[in-house]
């Protein structure tokens, strides 16, 4: 398929589709994500809330390179279903 070039290639994988292929397209960035619409207006999480999330893990991500993508529609299915956070105190 490629050519390897000595170089060691990792796939950090977020979640159990991540074998399948995705249209480059469909990813946005960490701002597009925070702008999108999918969390509540007054709700958005911070920047900094976002890669906390995306470090521990807790929403799914795709890793091109050391550049961090999300899927949409991945996300906003995840946040509905699997995403937990705690109330402040």
């Amino acid at each position: 398929m490629y050519a390897n070039y000595g170089y060691t290639h990792r796939h950090h994988h977020t979640h159990e589709h991540s074998h399948a292929r995705h249209d480059l397209t469909s990813l946005i960035d960490i701002n597009g994500l925070r702008f999108s619409g999918i969390f509540p207006q007054g709700r958005r999480p911070s920047i900094r809330t976002l890669r906390t999330w995306t470090q521990e893990r807790r929403i799914p991500h795709h890793r091109l390179g050391h550049f961090v993508y999300y899927d949409l529609s991945e996300v906003a299915a995840h946040i509905r279903t699997k995403l937990i956070v705690p109330p402040r105190n």
